[in-house]
């Protein structure tokens, strides 16, 4: 799909020579001395520079990169730095400690992170482990805002053991390479959508079609996310990233739904009549408040999916989001079913517990007549995602559709499983205005980035079954 190809940049030799006399009693010493402490130093100024590769240096993000140093000193200890900016500027950063083997080479396929950003061998720790950097804006997200350019990630190799940001001005780069990492493959098309009141960017993969398609639905956040629906594409499905709720394109103030049933239906038909788009073989794709609008679509609007994927989203609403009679209704944010933490983040889990949400507004599950896959993070803060995963179960049992039903459990992981090698925002700002408020999605790295690697592989397996085969 991409072009490999490895662009090595090699920055210099570790410092300290030894400078002495001759004295062979002193070298013994030295190499005493070394032995104990474990210091390296380079001995002879004929030893090639040291080198670091990636490979491949350009892919999609849910690739993996493999990475490897060479050249080194026999068991020297050294750092990864791994740094780049997002689209709105913030730059976000991690790092790692390795130890070469006896012949001057370490791989993050093989070898474990002794320290830093995270533990142990995690070939792709550098990319998933980034955080905002020191002094950056609080509050952040890592969230792909145009997906035809890549994440430019800069990864330097950096002498001993060292500590970010204590080590600033303080570093001896070895080597570096630079990774690009892309959300849209080649020859996916890109075509936004502002028509018959539909808002939206439709991704169409390259060849001649025609397609299996999913319509990709986000949470409350609000505005257009694209980089899901891009990924999707470049896996071979055309897809609908739809806009829904604070985006300026759409009618009503911007901190309010205004669209109903018929909204959502039309733009499953504007994707099932496309002439590129295999018309039986569309599914839906929700996170969230997505995944609510998931169960319900093919419940109210009487169109037919051939797969459902729901994200850590709610069996009924705990707000009146619909206006079905073409009249806007005020968002209810549920504030009384709001907890915080000990640091006034919000955790809205409670609100969506199946006990607080109104009957009337539970999607009536047991009509659904296609496959469902729910995906659960068991440390979700945002939604009670285990029990309302539970709650769609035992309907589906009780309808004999327990056939339908395939659920996907990650302890350690939160509510924001997005593609593979994401950082983990285990919170996030979540308003400024009128004032802030930080929202609580919960999730830690580690276990968070393996349960995004594993859901992905299952859900493009999942959809494979469904709408391929």
């Amino acid at each position: 799909m991409f072009r490999t190809h490895v662009s090595v940049k090699a920055i210099g030799r570790l410092s300290g020579f030894i400078k002495m006399k001759p004295d062979f009693t002193t070298w013994r010493k030295l190499a005493s001395l070394q032995r104990l402490t474990g210091k390296v130093r380079w001995k002879s100024n004929t030893r090639p520079a040291p080198v670091l590769t990636a490979a491949p240096v350009r892919a999609l993000v849910d690739e993996q990169v493999g990475i490897r140093g060479h050249f080194l000193p026999p068991r020297c200890p050294v750092t990864l730095h791994a740094r780049m900016h997002s689209d709105e500027g913030d730059l976000w950063e991690s790092f790692a400690h390795y130890n070469a083997d006896e012949r001057g080479t370490f791989s993050l396929t093989c070898d474990p992170s002794v320290g830093g950003s995270y533990l142990g061998c995690e070939p792709m720790g550098l990319f998933w482990s980034m955080q905002p950097a020191t002094g950056e804006r609080e509050g952040l997200r890592l969230r792909k805002k145009n997906v035809e350019s890549p994440y430019v990630v800069h990864i330097s190799l950096l002498e001993g053991h060292v500590s970010l940001p204590a080590s600033e001005g303080q570093r001896s780069e070895l080597a570096a390479v630079t990774a690009e990492r892309w959300y849209i493959a080649p020859g996916v098309k890109r075509i936004e959508i502002n028509q018959n009141g539909l808002v939206g960017t439709l991704f169409i993969p390259p060849g001649p079609g025609p397609f299996p398609a999913m319509l990709d639905l986000w949470g409350m956040v609000g505005g257009l996310q694209e980089y899901r629906s891009s990924l999707l594409a470049s896996r071979g499905y055309a897809s609908f990233s739809l806009a829904y709720f604070g985006h300026r394109d759409l009618p009503g103030p911007l901190n309010r739904i205004n669209v109903g049933d018929s909204y959502f239906k039309a733009a499953f038909l504007l994707l099932q009549d496309h002439p590129q788009v295999v018309s039986d073989r569309v599914g839906i794709l929700g996170l969230s408040f997505g995944c609510y609008l998931t169960l319900r679509i093919p419940t109210k609007t009487g169109v037919k999916p051939s797969c459902l994927v729901g994200i850590n989203g709610a069996v009924g609403s705990t707000m009146s989001l619909f206006s079905l009679d073409s009249r806007t209704k005020e968002f209810d944010s549920s504030q009384e079913l709001r907890n915080f933490d000990d640091e006034g983040c919000v955790i809205l889990k409670d609100a969506f517990l199946p006990a607080n949400i109104p009957p009337d507004s539970f999607v009536k599950v047991e009509k659904l007549d296609c496959p469902l896959m729910y995906v659960v993070g068991e440390d979700d803060l945002c939604c009670a995602s285990i029990e309302n995963a539970d709650l769609i179960e035992e309907r589906l049992r009780s309808a004999g559709k327990s056939h339908l039903f395939t659920r996907l459990s990650y302890p350690g992981a939160g509510h924001l499983i997005e593609p593979p090698y994401s950082p983990c925002a285990r919170a996030s700002m979540w308003s400024v205005k009128p004032k802030k408020l930080t929202m609580m999605w919960g999730g830690h790295p580690a276990p968070h980035a393996a349960a995004q690697e594993d859901a992905w592989k299952k859900i493009l397996d999942f959809l494979e079954k469904n709408l391929r085969t």
